[in-house]
């Protein structure tokens, strides 16, 4: 084999084998999804379609993890690609805690 093969064959081999591509989760059909999310197949975008019309809107990534078939880890390997609005990536949600902290402080620089 030539120097310029084995170059070829070793740049072939080091391409991972699946990349997520961005896509927004509230807008994707099915197929879209599939061909979008790294460990999502057609059923388990089937079933990110069907949680969505049943439940409305995705509001994080994360509650991509209510969908049956879908964890955790799945998650986080296409957290980068996720979008549930506006085309950005989505960020862990805040806690409650936090946004109980926020109104409180709101309402102390009312007072």
């Amino acid at each position: 084999m030539s120097v310029r093969h084995l170059l070829f064959t070793a740049l072939l081999l080091a391409a991972p084998a699946f990349a997520s591509t961005p896509v927004n989760i509230n807008t994707a059909d099915a197929t879209a999804l599939a061909q979008s999310l790294d460990g999502v197949g057609l059923a388990k975008a089937q079933a990110i379609v069907a949680w969505r019309d049943a439940n409305g809107p995705f509001t994080s990534a994360d509650q991509l993890a209510e969908v049956k078939g879908i964890g955790e880890s799945l998650v986080e390997r296409n957290r980068d690609a996720i979008q549930v609005e506006g085309g950005k990536a989505t960020t862990k949600p805040r806690t409650a805690k936090a946004g109980k902290a926020r109104k409180a402080a709101a309402v102390d620089d009312e007072g």
